[in-house]
């Protein structure tokens, strides 16, 4: 017991090492980037300017890459990326954020390992990059979902995806409303406009995540129900959907913001959010 006690202490004073810690803050960097980026590009399509593209995370990525520092960038991003990931797992195990264990805590960790998943997803897909074996476009939420169709009960799961998207919206409603975010900021360290600035961006950020969560929900939805795969897009199909509804260039450009707001505040994370070896 005391040998088992021993090594979870060895692994949580790795994991609050300052090294890692410090690659945790780029990670927020990355993340802040790519969200930038998607809003920016985004916000060129509400705009009717030049340059504007309807893309997700790893879109964002393709289009930094695009110059002569690709490759550095790309390193950079990959590094960034998993030390985030392994922050999502710190998070999960150790709740250095304090979110409990009650259900609402459950939850919430449990979304910090779907995070981790989902970034390092992203890192992988960078790495083929590197390695000169990935593609220049990145769109799996449709081909999971036509694998996913071919199976049976293939309609159910996807009906389920849909509905976990939906719900996933709804909670960023709720925390773009209730701001419980902002407990993870050093707010000691920081003054109060730039706390009250950090916490206005994270809110309008997660609301307008909340609303492609929710356009996102409802392809999944339509594609199980109707078993067709096509039906189903990401992000950038949530924007062009978007787009296309009355008053769709202010909508989207709206949403396009708050994207970039969401990069911004996660800007604002890497110099202020509580890590694990942080006081408080």
């Amino acid at each position: 017991m005391a040998s088992i006690q021993s090594r979870t202490g060895g692994i949580k004073q790795a994991a609050s090492n300052s090294t890692l810690e410090l690659l945790e803050r780029l990670g927020y960097v990355v993340r802040g980037v790519l969200y930038a980026v998607m809003g920016f590009l985004a916000l060129r399509i509400a705009l009717a300017t030049p340059g504007g593209k309807a893309t997700d995370l790893s879109g964002s990525l393709v289009w930094l890459i695009g110059n002569p520092l690709g490759k550095g960038v790309l390193v950079v991003t990959i590094v960034g990326l998993v030390a985030y990931a392994i922050w999502g797992f710190v998070r999960a195990i150790y709740d250095p954020l304090h979110r409990g264990r009650d259900a609402k805590g459950i939850m919430a960790r449990l979304g910090f390992v779907t995070s981790a998943v989902s970034y390092l997803a992203i890192a992988l897909f960078a790495t083929t990059i590197l390695a000169g074996q990935g593609s220049a476009s990145h769109d799996s939420t449709q081909k999971t979902v036509s694998t996913l169709l071919a199976n049976p009960g293939g309609g159910f799961f996807t009906i389920l995806l849909g509905a976990i998207s939906i719900g996933i919206a709804f909670g960023q409603f709720l925390e773009a409303y209730r701001a419980t975010f902002k407990a993870d900021l050093k707010a000691a360290e920081m003054t109060a406009s730039e706390r009250d600035i950090a916490i206005g961006l994270g809110r309008f950020g997660m609301a307008a995540r909340g609303v492609t969560f929710l356009v996102i929900g409802w392809f999944l939805l339509q594609a199980g129900l109707h078993h067709d795969p096509a039906q189903v897009h990401g992000f950038g199909g949530a924007f062009l959907f978007l787009l296309a509804q009355p008053y769709g260039r202010w909508l989207l450009g709206v949403i396009a913001l708050g994207f970039i707001a969401l990069g911004l505040h996660s800007f604002a994370c890497a110099r202020w959010v509580r890590l694990l070896g942080s006081p408080g």
